[in-house]
């Protein structure tokens, strides 16, 4: 059975047809329906550097976020115990629910670096 798996399955097809999601879809189910799928690739002249992003979706000051950003890698993240306390004790509720939002996308739907939610996942939810 295990070599039928393995011969006939991989992880986004059954049998011989494709099931990974498209850009498109992916668009629709994360809804970022201001993204225009001919330009998906491209990036914006102008964007918010990553602290910036993380002050707007958190609504914390620029020295709290600045103190938690880490490297990892090429690139910039900020760990999950970080994004918990937050959703733990923020005054706000929608932003704890932003938080939230975006503690999921960074752990589970787009993991990249270990307990950590990096740039290119808080660029996409911003």
């Amino acid at each position: 059975m295990a070599q039928f798996w393995n011969s006939t399955y991989s992880c986004f097809t059954f049998r011989k047809v494709d099931l990974a999601p498209t850009i498109e879809e992916y668009t629709a189910l994360l809804r970022c329906l201001r993204f225009h799928v001919e330009k998906i690739y491209s990036r914006a002249v102008n964007t918010p550097t990553f602290v910036k992003r993380l002050m707007n979706i958190t609504g914390m000051s620029e020295q709290w976020v600045a103190t938690r950003v880490q490297q990892k890698g090429n690139g910039k993240c900020i760990p999950w115990e970080n994004l918990r306390d937050l959703i733990l004790a923020h005054p706000d509720m929608k932003k704890r629910v932003d938080v939230f939002a975006l503690s999921v996308y960074g752990l589970v739907i787009f993991p990249k670096a270990l307990r950590h939610a990096d740039e290119v996942v808080i660029d996409l939810f911003d």
